[in-house]
């Protein structure tokens, strides 16, 4: 399967703005890509079913057309860590029953984009994590940072952990959080430096929709990032 595993340094760091904004470079390049977020909590009710916006604006996006239900086949209410709402609700969140759930998103399309919820170490139970779900699947990691006071600590961390677990960090996403951010620039050389691998930035985008946010996010993709993806490269040259 070939594909890509979305991370990020924290809830809240931009990972579905680069995810669906990857979906809609990978469509322009006419790659049938499709997306997977296999968890979330935060959720409003409509139409008697959990809807969650981010993977709502994935389904929305996707060039390989899926159900909501297939996009995010798991689905909890409340805003809060996805182990404990999943005890909340009485269910059992399980790294096997996950992985197969994204392979159930990628039949029958070229590509897949699987984003995470929180960070790399977020618990799906007792022992488990979200962490777990990537190794399944053996897919390359695109680390999304947030850039903010403290943000080197938890970018730098999260890779040697990606890495510590056998996998491939293919790239990282700059998404400055506050345009104020002291020293941003001199922020963003030092996770260049010492992170090793191919960097992207996105732009600040005040669209009015999250769907025209994505697409300004789109245009600021640079083929230096994903040229380096198993299995985009060709299809990602041929749109610059």
């Amino acid at each position: 399967m070939r594909g890509v595993f979305v991370t990020g340094t924290d809830t809240g760091v931009g990972k579905t703005l680069f995810s669906a904004a990857l979906l809609l470079r990978l469509g322009a390049a006419g790659v049938q890509a499709a997306a997977c977020k296999p968890v979330s909590a935060g959720c409003r009710r409509a139409g008697g079913r959990l809807v969650n916006a981010d993977a709502e604006l994935l389904a929305a996006v996707a060039p390989a057309a899926r159900s909501l239900e297939i996009v995010n086949p798991v689905a909890f209410e409340p805003a809060i860590a996805p182990h404990i709402a999943a005890a909340e609700a009485g269910a059992r969140l399980a790294a096997a029953d996950l992985v197969a759930a994204c392979r159930a998103a990628a039949a029958g399309a070229e590509y897949l984009v699987v984003e995470g919820a929180g960070g790399w170490r977020v618990p799906l139970g007792d022992s488990g994590s979200l962490a777990d779900v990537a190794v399944g699947l053996q897919l390359p990691v695109v680390l999304v940072v947030g850039l903010r006071l403290g943000c080197l600590n938890h970018a730098l961390l999260s890779a040697e952990a990606i890495r510590a677990d056998g996998l491939h960090l293919a790239g990282w996403v700059a998404n400055p959080l506050a345009a104020a951010m002291p020293r941003l620039e001199e922020n963003i050389a030092t996770l260049a430096h010492r992170l090793g691998a191919p960097l992207a930035r996105l732009p600040a985008c005040d669209a009015a929709t999250e769907g025209g946010r994505a697409r300004q996010a789109a245009a600021a993709l640079p083929a230096d990032l994903l040229a380096r993806l198993p299995g985009v490269n060709h299809a990602w040259r041929g749109t610059q």
